[in-house]
């Protein structure tokens, strides 16, 4: 059912060759671009009246408009199972309470006397948000988008998600609840691509979408290759990939637990990837073990699990000590990693590459996905060695505000202007000589 890569007996190597060897799905996101182009540019030029044909060739409904109505979120919510309603209102109360302490305030330093440089943060003006709606419905991902952007002070919030035959051509009605109960009434139905394309370039008329500053949130191969596409127009948290979960563990890891939590990855898609990484055999045969009856037991087997188990993207790895596993997991940098490990937590805090990390057998990812506090929406394929999961961050761009008196700057003018002549650029130097009757103070 899953594969293993024994890396036991030789010095493990180094960098890219270590990660060369590990397991990744095959996610081409530059081929996909040639395919989103045609598509982003068509929304460009015929706006509203393309997503409701591509609504049509791609989702099979026919839409008059692609904004929600506010009434069918207000209906969305009142028709809520009580019971998801609880659960997403405390997903939304903890991921509030974490992503509210991150906000990040106006710091001013004084770098001489007379002169100061200050670091005010500023949210974008406009955010649209997607949330995914293919093999799975996910209210959790607008919890996890919204949240963060409302906590950074963002004024105005759309979100778009896939219109559903199902549901009349409006979005998942869970979505529409969530979107309700956050107080996001600017709702699209609009999937893929064109999606990101509506919110980057903006559509006109009575039911038109303003353009956004930036455009968050998971979605399939298409929406990475269109976030891809209009990089340097909008701001984008990241181009995200098939879902996946590392698992660091050792001999005293519940192989029940380990072997449920690589399936919960594995019934996001088949492309998911879930990979155990340990020094111990014996626990390595008891997950494989069993896997085969909590597989068996599950839902959706046939379509993703088993594919998704199987797949090059998965594997048990088996290495010659936690150390070496401590290696294993920061050349991988997986969106979930979990340690496993008797006294885990010193080993989570020795990990440098992860999105999120969860710490022994009572923090499963599948808490984080939902109600831990922290943010899902969190870097795939290995890009958690240079990249962060959604935050209040995401959100905010610095500015440095710089104030100096006359005297301040004319105590530095001949080292900004000794660095202009070295630079070769004197203008700049005669920018600062120019306030001072041409001539260079005397320090």
């Amino acid at each position: 059912m899953i594969s293993r890569i024994d890396l036991r007996g030789d010095a493990l190597p180094e960098g890219g060759a270590l990660r060369d060897l590990l397991p990744r799905a095959e996610f081409d996101v530059e081929a996909a671009l040639e395919k989103v182009r045609p598509i982003c540019e068509d929304v460009h030029h015929r706006g509203t009246a393309a997503l409701i044909e591509y609504a049509q060739k791609f989702d099979g409904v026919t839409l008059e408009q692609v904004r929600v109505p506010v009434e069918a979120l207000k209906t969305a919510l009142d028709e809520l199972d009580p019971a998801v309603r609880a659960a997403l209102e405390e997903s939304i109360r903890r991921a509030r309470i974490v992503h509210r302490e991150q906000r990040r305030t106006e710091h001013t330093t004084q770098v001489v006397p007379g002169g100061t440089v200050t670091e005010k943060w500023v949210p974008v003006e406009r955010v649209g948000l997607y949330a995914p709606g293919g093999r799975s419905v996910y209210p959790s991902s607008v919890v996890m988008n919204v949240v963060p952007a409302q906590e950074a002070g963002v004024e105005s919030i759309a979100l778009a998600s896939p219109p559903q035959k199902e549901h009349g051509g409006l979005p998942h009605p869970t979505i529409l609840a969530a979107c309700a109960l956050l107080g996001v009434d600017e709702v699209y139905a609009v999937g893929g691509a064109q999606a990101v394309a509506m919110f980057a370039y903006g559509t006109s008329g009575p039911d038109g979408c303003p353009p956004a500053n930036m455009v968050t949130g998971p979605g399939n191969i298409w929406v990475a290759a269109a976030k891809r596409y209009f990089t340097g127009r909008i701001g984008i948290d990241t181009e995200a990939g098939p879902t996946e979960i590392a698992v660091l563990a050792d001999s005293t890891a519940d192989p029940v637990h380990v072997a449920a939590d690589l399936i919960s990855q594995a019934e996001h898609d088949p492309l998911a990837a879930a990979v155990l990484v340990t020094d111990s055999a014996e626990l390595a045969d008891a997950v494989e073990k069993e896997l085969e009856p909590q597989v068996a037991a599950t839902k959706h087997v046939e379509d993703r699990i088993k594919p998704a188990l199987a797949g090059k993207q998965s594997a048990i790895v088996l290495v010659d000590s936690l150390e070496d596993g401590l290696k294993v997991v920061d050349a991988y940098g997986a969106e979930h990693l979990e340690i496993q490990t008797a006294d885990a937590a010193a080993w989570a805090a020795r990990v440098r590459n992860a999105g999120a990390i969860f710490v022994g057998p009572w923090a499963p990812v599948s808490l984080g996905d939902y109600c831990a506090g922290s943010n899902h929406v969190l870097p795939t394929g290995g890009c958690a060695c240079h990249s962060s999961g959604l935050s209040v961050q995401s959100f905010l761009r610095g500015i440095h505000i710089v104030d100096y008196t006359r005297d301040a700057l004319a105590e530095v003018t001949h080292h900004v202007v000794t660095l202009a002549e070295a630079e070769d650029l004197p203008a700049h130097g005669a920018a600062l000589k120019a306030r001072f009757g041409w001539k260079v103070p005397t320090p």
